[in-house]
């Protein structure tokens, strides 16, 4: 007979719950209560005074041609981050659950880039794929090719991108990995039996059972893309040229931090925060009915 624990009373259940909600107060619904507020202002530079312009920071930033653009921008980033570091860390899971010399190094140093800061790892990447010193650049001149992310936008955002997939990687091989170890080896092993060749099982078998996995992490890495990837961005190309690379976030800190524009850049995040709710209800909407569980 199953035995199931209950609380006499609420004040238990709320003291366990307590820390969780006062972190989530301070550092999410506090700040995004203030970037509510703020966006229905025009503050001066200084901070002094605030002029109340209701949704006029949101009709500005419709008709702003950079901000829509930036909107394309981040719709690009975010779907090559996702892809480029969900697809190679499901290919070194497969191959390490199948490795069996070596196993435990193998894994170890697939997580290790994990460690490694986003903004580091954007520096990282430029000191390999800076024009003047980077080693990469070097022996691609040597190739033949001229390579300057600093005048190329597509070379800026295929660097910002293999830079900000580089770590995420190691985050997805763990997931992907833990999935394989737990699809059942009985099922292989009886398609197997019957003649179904590696890539058959795995298409028709091993993929199926994975995708709870592969939706939490698109979910999760897409979230990443839109939020995390600003110190890649930053170190790297500044959101240059030509703000090729500025992505939504980005925009968010360079207007308000940098043009001391506080209105807008408030606005801006609240539209973020809508875009990236927006996008994670419809993956659970539409996405979710093709996981089997």
């Amino acid at each position: 007979m199953e035995k199931r624990v209950t609380f006499k009373g609420w004040l238990l259940p709320l003291l366990l719950i307590a820390p969780q909600l006062l972190i989530s107060g301070v550092f999410f619904f506090y700040p995004a209560a203030e970037a509510v507020w703020q966006s229905l202002f025009i503050p001066d530079p200084f901070g002094l005074s605030m002029q109340y312009v209701g949704l006029g920071n949101f009709e500005y930033l419709l008709s702003d041609p950079y901000y829509r653009a930036s909107f394309l921008t981040t719709a690009v980033f975010s779907t090559l981050v996702t892809l480029v570091s969900m697809i190679p860390a499901l290919f070194l899971a497969v191959l390490a659950d199948r490795l069996v010399k070596g196993a435990g190094a193998y894994r170890t140093m697939l997580i290790w880039p994990y460690a490694v800061a986003p903004a580091v790892a954007g520096v990282l990447w430029l000191f390999m794929f800076n024009t003047r010193i980077g080693i990469v650049a070097w022996y691609l001149g040597l190739l033949g090719y001229d390579w300057n992310y600093v005048l190329n936008q597509n070379e800026a955002m295929g660097l910002v991108v293999v830079a900000s997939s580089w770590g995420r990687i190691s985050y997805n091989f763990l997931f992907y990995f833990a999935a394989l170890q737990a699809v059942p080896k009985s099922v292989i092993e009886a398609a197997a039996i019957d003649g179904a060749r590696f890539w058959r099982r795995f298409f028709t078998i091993v993929l199926p059972l994975l995708s709870p996995t592969t939706f939490f992490l698109l979910v999760v890495n897409i979230v990443y893309a839109f939020f995390e990837t600003f110190g890649v961005i930053h170190t790297i190309t500044s959101g240059g040229p030509q703000q090729a690379t500025t992505i939504l976030v980005y925009k968010v800190y360079a207007d308000g931090f940098v043009g001391q524009d506080l209105g807008s850049s408030a606005a801006q995040s609240v539209i973020l925060l809508l875009v990236v709710g927006l996008l994670t209800v419809l993956q659970f909407k539409f996405i979710e009915k093709r996981v089997h569980y």
